[in-house]
């Protein structure tokens, strides 16, 4: 594990509260636990932006069943990328809608390209791309 190493910012008074509001909202333990998991997650951002970076990610969508195809050219895609896909769990939401969550690992630029035609196709109602680490560049 790394030497821990101390360094200190200044805010607003302002700025301080709704940090410190926000930190127990949350749950975190100090401040030091909120200031690294917002490190970190910009850290991913950055990461995403490099095209070849590997990722893995995590798309939703939302959709009526009974739209005419939807579920077959859902399917197609997904047989079109089955090396990035690694999983999908298709959920019931009520008599018509569906939530699908699909796992997708791979290269950063092409999986933002999977999550784009997915949640582009036609009846569609909501999608999105959660995007993530796989935790090798990130301590």
């Amino acid at each position: 594990m790394s030497k821990i190493e101390r360094f200190s910012v200044s805010l607003e008074g302002e700025l301080l509260k709704a940090f410190d509001d926000y930190i127990d909202h949350m749950g975190y333990a100090s401040r030091s636990e909120a200031v690294r998991d917002l490190i970190r997650n910009k850290l991913v951002v950055r990461h995403w932006q490099d095209p070849k970076a590997e990722g893995v990610g995590v798309v939703t969508l939302v959709y009526d069943h009974h739209r005419r195809d939807l579920p077959e050219k859902l399917t197609e895609l997904q047989h079109r990328f089955f090396k990035e896909i690694v999983s999908t769990t298709h959920i019931h939401l009520d008599r018509h809608n569906c939530l699908e969550v699909i796992i997708v690992r791979g290269r950063a630029s092409k999986l933002q390209k999977i999550a784009d035609l997915l949640i582009s196709t036609k009846g569609v109602k909501h999608g999105r791309l959660l995007s993530t680490t796989t935790g090798k560049e990130i301590r």
